[in-house]
């Protein structure tokens, strides 16, 4: 049975250029880009497809007895993005103040009220919702893009609007120049031409200038509309998942096909075995009484000639204990690859730590914090044209408020194990542990830091004073003359 043939998945490609954004450049640079593109497409809607439950056995033939050929989709590429979107997505993402050395009190809290002036906004526009169809398209094909520009609406709340494009006619181009920075992106809708050829119009943005172009796929460029925008920046911005851009159940495509395959084939064998062939030994048979006999459900035999007649049934049963340890195996790799916890593993004891250990929890938080460190570099694009646009505004005012000055923070559960937590950080404190370093390895906060510095005077109890400074100071080394 061929699946996904000769096809192999290892995440999309990253598209690059040497030439300057400019209209000259323009035609030159979608020739080089676009095919390469296109091949992205063509894989991001295979794996959407495939998230959605349009997976490969359902195109599985038998050729020894086509009549049973059943195609069982267990959809654990579903099961697999909803994990992950729900674990690393499911809490609205939100926006706080970096602390900085030279703050002082007041400024501190001015910068913090416009933090939270710009969490509002976020609310305003449904950016956690968003957030979320992002990480969707993050999770299946490897990437997302995200879209932020001036609001249209006279009596808008927010003076920017946020949109999540389809990866799949999206893309943005970098320079191959040191940096690797993003020059060029755009969003386009397919065309059909007079002669119902495919034509794409496309939208495209540099720092400085907005394009509308027409595009064939066959390197005629006709350039419509060519705008100036005050952005200084691109309001596109690619979301990768991981530097390879794969998707979270892209690696193990073959053991999900083999699953599939392991349940057809489970549910072929129990019907060829409810309708097994009927084998007649020693008697002819022809189709109306083999037809009676379907009927009737018995047949009258005779033996002649010293010859014994006799009908048989022949069966062959799946050996369905055998079968169940290799799904086994194949959903435990598939999850363990992935970095999806295992429910009914162990590591050898029911306790709370145990269980977080043997059921995987710990790989799958470090494969989320992984995927945190990429989503914020994009998502400093996006506050960056968030900014900028913010200064234009004349109905919200956040003057002052700069890039370093804000911090992304994901929110996931951190109480699990809350009093052992609580206890090895007191423990900590009590041997001397400075408390900016206890607080972040009892992994009881999702900002250690902040926690640190608003809890600064109700930690001075634990600060070491002058005198017993000097019992931890490096010891002298010993006189030996």
């Amino acid at each position: 049975m061929d699946l996904i043939g000769e096809k192999v998945y290892t995440g999309r490609k990253q598209l690059f250029t040497s030439l300057k954004p400019t209209r000259e450049n323009l035609p030159k640079i979608l020739e080089q880009i676009f095919p390469k593109h296109l091949m992205n497409s063509e894989e991001i809607n295979y794996l959407y497809d495939y998230y959605r439950g349009k997976q490969d056995i359902l195109r599985r033939t038998k050729i020894i007895r086509p009549e049973i050929n059943n195609k069982i989709v267990e959809n654990h590429a579903y099961e697999i993005v909803e994990f992950k979107t729900g674990y690393t997505f499911g809490q609205p993402i939100q926006y706080v103040q970096r602390q900085r050395e030279d703050n002082h009190d007041n400024v501190e809290q001015v910068e913090t009220n416009k933090v939270s002036l710009l969490n509002e906004l976020m609310y305003i526009n449904d950016k956690a919702s968003k957030d979320r169809q992002l990480g969707e398209w993050m999770n299946i094909c490897g990437t997302g893009y995200r879209m932020v520009l001036p609001s249209t609406e006279k009596d808008s709340l927010s003076p920017f609007e946020i949109e999540i494009l389809d990866p799949r006619t999206t893309f943005v181009v970098y320079s191959t120049d040191f940096g690797k920075k993003p020059i060029l992106a755009g969003t386009y809708v397919k065309d059909l031409g007079e002669d119902n050829d495919v034509n794409y119009r496309l939208g495209i943005y540099s720092n400085t200038h907005y394009w509308e172009v027409v595009y064939d796929g066959l390197g005629e460029t006709k350039i419509i509309n060519e705008t100036p925008h005050v952005l200084k920046a691109i309001p596109i911005i690619e979301y990768p998942a991981n530097p390879s851009r794969l998707g979270v159940f892209e690696p193990v495509l073959g053991l999900l096909n083999a699953i599939n395959n392991v349940a057809s084939n489970r549910m072929d064998g129990i019907e060829q075995f409810i309708q097994s062939i009927m084998k007649f030994v020693n008697c002819d048979i022809s189709a109306d009484d083999f037809k009676q006999l379907k009927d009737l459900g018995a047949i009258k035999i005779t033996s002649t000639d010293n010859l014994n007649a006799d009908v048989e049934i022949l069966s062959q049963e799946l050996n369905q204990d055998q079968t169940q340890t290799f799904v086994d195996y194949l959903y435990r790799t598939v999850l363990t690859i992935t970095g999806v916890p295992d429910r009914e593993a162990s590591a050898g004891g029911n306790t709370g730590q145990a269980l977080t250990i043997g059921q995987g929890w710990i790989n799958a938080e470090a494969r989320a914090v992984a995927m945190e460190q990429m989503f914020k570099s994009s998502e400093l694009q996006f506050l960056k044209v968030v900014l900028r646009i913010l200064e234009d505004s004349n109905d919200v005012s956040l003057d002052g408020l700069k890039l370093s000055d804000i911090d992304v923070k994901f929110n996931r559960n951190k109480t699990d194990n809350l009093l052992v937590k609580t206890q090895g950080l007191q423990n900590m404190l009590e041997a001397g542990i400075h408390p900016r370093i206890a607080i972040a390895n009892s992994n009881l906060f999702a900002d250690p830091e902040q926690v640190f510095v608003d809890s600064a005077e109700y930690l001075r109890k634990w600060k070491v004073d002058k005198g017993e400074e000097e019992r931890f100071q490096k010891p002298n080394p010993p006189d030996i003359y």
